[in-house]
């Protein structure tokens, strides 16, 4: 999403329930049950029941229970979710899928005013959409239905108990091995292409990349505590060598990975946005580029769609409406790239990170807690972030994998319509992990910094605003912990003068990040207090619980800028663009705008980055105009707020913190 203070084309809506019509598909308005609780009256398994229900439906349809097993944890890690849909309308630990009933469920939400596109030499990018009819479902999103047709369970119960649901996987599994001709088997080897059809995926390489997640799952062994308190075992089985061979009698189609850029562990297909003209000079819907050898690339931001798979492909498909460089399917963790590295998607907001980074769509909602995201798509995900770091030197840390939450207002005056997906509901210490970068303490008891580390599914701060504004979402896990002004939760939460330029105190609705930080995340440590931490953030001392018993965050060492000696405070930007000198006469200087932030005299924030003042001028859609303009200012990245921010290296010093 293309992203500038005064770029006329907007930008895609990834700001959950203020978005309009980002990316919709062809079940547009799939926000199952957005922050609903678990239907009343729920049943759910006794303290071992879970692990019982898969040991009793494997021997109820003869499939072998490190195969059960395995598909559920690639599709659930064995949550049941409290009995709400996943954002694909997938239902309890094997996420069968009914998204027609998900959708009777769905609402509608607006849009913030960002810019995806963020250049202000440019006007602002269109991002309306008409909102599709609810059309044919594919069958991928209605397995539940069949699981029924299978049992004779009631959907309704499939939906909301857990051991049924489990009993309608392994009919649906049984059933896929009957058509592909495959005996029943004891040995998990012979349930490769059941598996792989399970997936719901209509070509070969999706089901091969899904089918081979879970036969990993199954050899390496997994026990976790599940959503509902369960204690559930996978037995790893190391020898256990899957018949890829029947994946051949699947009848799925040859997806061609050719144009692509992807690591081989993932499916992936091409599907381009268009480089077009549509008059008066107007085109879309990204730039042509030649990264890294005329700019580097040092972001990946990571976005939800904040709509379903279908309707993001037709959407990033028009010219007229932004781009963003690949889409994670959440069923099956299929990927989709649309723009090459080497070009400019306009996805993020501002003009200066757009042209810094590559953007990844995740099929997804921000205000839906219970609209979960599949694990095959967290570790898609990962897969694809891992090469694109290993191909463009950019780092795996929270200073360079952003949330789009995290991206700076470019101006004073986009700060306030900033997109703030994925939200608090993204589980960033699982993705890292994934990633095999697991965050973890680097200092002592009394370390200068502290990496932000709550646990997940004990970290259940209330957020309103999912459904209805003032009204609390649903009771779940998140990422982020709530920051105050005192070492008090009754104090007043952390004001963000940017985000509110009235003064205005900041909220707990689930798209307001002036008083919040999030996993991986580093700050400064400016006081300890008992089981209370206090950091500097957006000029302010922030206050978060932080007991020692139970510890939302840990010790960590760094870099970290001060204003120079001398100065009061020191300006906070939103880019990093050169000096007016360095620009040549054909392209006009943009401004170098201070934000309302300052940083004052005695405060510290964390160092990101080291970047040279750059800007990329490409407004015209022949691109012998383009240039890449590189100043002599140098700026640092570093972690303001909840979002990062710059400031010119000629206005602070650096040091290390050790303490």
């Amino acid at each position: 999403m293309r992203g500038s203070a005064n770029d006329p084309r907007p930008t895609p809506g990834h700001r959950g329930v203020r978005r309009t019509a980002g990316p919709l598909a062809v079940a547009a308005l799939l926000v199952p049950l957005l922050g609903a609780a678990p239907p009343a009256g729920a049943p759910r398994p006794s303290a071992d029941g879970l692990q019982a229900a898969f040991t009793a439906a494997a021997a109820e349809y003869h499939v072998p229970q490190s195969v059960l097993l395995g598909v559920s944890y690639i599709q659930s890690r064995w949550d049941a979710h409290g009995g709400a849909p996943s954002v694909s309308g997938g239902y309890g630990p094997m996420h069968l899928t009914d998204a027609r009933t998900a959708l009777a469920g769905a609402a509608h939400h607006g849009d913030s005013s960002e810019d995806a596109r963020g250049d202000s030499a440019r006007p602002a990018v269109n991002t309306a959409a008409a909102v599709p009819t609810n059309a044919q479902l594919p069958a991928r999103l209605k397995t539940l239905t069949k699981a029924a047709g299978l049992t004779g369970i009631p959907a309704a119960r499939l939906r909301t108990d857990a051991a049924a649901n489990v009993r309608g996987g392994a009919a649906l599994l049984a059933a896929a091995q009957k058509a592909l001709g495959v005996p029943a088997s004891a040995d998990p080897a012979r349930w490769y292409g059941a598996v792989a059809k399970f997936s719901g995926a209509d070509d070969s390489a999706t089901a091969a990349s899904y089918a081979n997640d879970v036969f990993d799952v199954i050899r390496g062994g997994e026990t976790r505590t599940t959503d509902a308190g369960q204690r559930v075992t996978l037995a790893a089985s190391p020898s256990v060598a899957p018949d890829r061979a029947q994946l051949s009698a699947a009848g799925l189609r040859t997806v061609s990975a050719a144009g692509t850029e992807c690591p081989s562990t993932i499916s992936c297909e091409w599907v381009p946005a268009p480089y077009e003209e549509f008059g008066d000079g107007d085109y879309g819907n990204h730039d042509l580029g030649d990264r890294p050898a005329s700019q580097s690339i040092k972001y990946i931001v990571i976005h939800d769609t904040e709509g379903t798979w279908d309707g993001v492909l037709n959407l990033v498909q028009d010219p007229t409406y932004v781009s963003w460089n690949y889409t994670l399917r959440s069923t099956d963790g299929l990927v989709a790239q649309h723009v090459k590295a080497k070009d400019v998607a306009w996805h993020a907001g501002n003009w200066y990170v757009n042209a810094k980074s590559i953007g990844l769509e995740h099929e997804g909602f921000l205000a839906a807690p219970d609209a979960w995201y599949t694990e095959a798509m967290y570790r898609s995900s990962a897969r694809l972030v891992k090469y694109l770091s290993a191909k463009y030197g950019i780092p795996l840390d929270r200073q360079h994998i952003l949330g789009h939450d995290n991206v700076p207002g470019p101006t004073t005056s986009t700060i306030p319509g900033m997109h703030t997906d994925p939200g608090p509901y993204w589980d960033w210490q699982h993705y890292f992990t994934l990633l095999g970068r697991p965050f973890k303490a680097t200092a002592g008891a009394h370390g200068g910094l502290v990496t932000i580390l709550p646990d997940y599914a004990a970290n259940r701060p209330v957020y309103t605003g999912c459904v209805t504004s003032g009204v609390a979402c649903a009771d779940h896990g998140s990422s982020e912990v709530r920051l105050y002004s005192a070492p008090d939760e009754t104090s007043a939460l952390i004001k963000d003068i940017g985000a509110r330029p009235t003064g205005a105190a900041s909220t707990i609705d689930v798209n307001d990040v002036g008083s919040r930080v999030s996993t991986g995340q580093q700050y400064a440590v400016a006081e300890r207090k008992g089981d209370w931490t206090a950091i500097w953030y957006l000029g302010q001392k922030a206050w978060f619980k932080n007991p020692a018993k139970k510890p939302t965050a840990v010790n960590a060492t760094g870099l970290v800028v001060t204003p120079k000696d001398g100065a009061t405070s020191i300006p906070v930007y939103g880019r990093a663009y050169p000096e007016a000198s360095a620009y040549p006469s054909t392209v006009p200087a943009q401004a170098v705008s201070p934000l309302s932030y300052t940083l004052p005299a005695g405060q510290s924030y964390v160092v990101g980055d080291k970047l040279p003042g750059e800007y990329y001028y490409a407004v015209t859609f022949t691109t012998d105009s383009h240039q890449v303009v590189k100043g002599k200012d140098l700026y640092y990245q570093i972690q303001f707020g909840h979002r990062v921010e710059y400031v010119r290296a000629a206005d602070v010093k650096v040091t290390r913190s050790f303490r």
